[in-house]
């Protein structure tokens, strides 16, 4: 009687599963079983679904409008991306901020590096003079990096 009822047991169970897995699409039709061979996801249509903005179009979340003129070389357009680096010596003047981070020193979106710390002081208007460095890998997390070959205050 015993093996009766696991026999039993084992037949209902596999109607049960192969019941779910031959469910059809509901027209008749049996929807085929997805094979290693066929793609999870089908390929981006190529033609746009809108067309794309001409180049005096202004995009709303575009923080940069196209109206203002670009600033002077080194200098940050308010809300805008920070401009590249200047290549070669550069002298950079402002007030130092503290990073972050321990020990880091800010000026104008440059991470100084090296320099004398007396005269970096968070809070002193100075003026630095060397390279910048963008490649440099430091552990403030923020500003290019710049390598400070002199500075002075004022």
């Amino acid at each position: 009687m015993r093996t009766f009822r696991l026999a039993l047991s084992a037949l209902v169970v596999c109607v049960a599963l192969s019941a779910c897995g031959g469910q059809d699409g509901g027209d008749g039709t049996s929807n085929p079983s997805p094979t290693g061979a066929q793609p999870a996801t089908s390929p981006p249509d190529p033609t746009p679904a809108s067309p794309s903005p001409s180049p005096s179009t202004r995009v709303p979340d575009d923080p940069v409008d196209p109206t203002i003129p670009d600033p002077p070389l080194g200098t940050k357009r308010p809300g805008g991306p920070t401009p590249p680096p200047p290549v070669g010596d550069t002298t950079l003047t402002g007030t130092v901020t503290a990073g972050v981070e321990p020990n880091c020193r800010l000026l104008d979106g440059y991470l100084l590096i090296g320099g004398p710390r007396d005269v970096l002081a968070v809070g002193a208007k100075v003026s630095v003079t060397g390279r910048a460095q963008p490649g440099m890998m430091t552990t403030c997390q923020q500003g290019i990096p710049f390598l400070v070959e002199s500075a002075r205050r004022g």
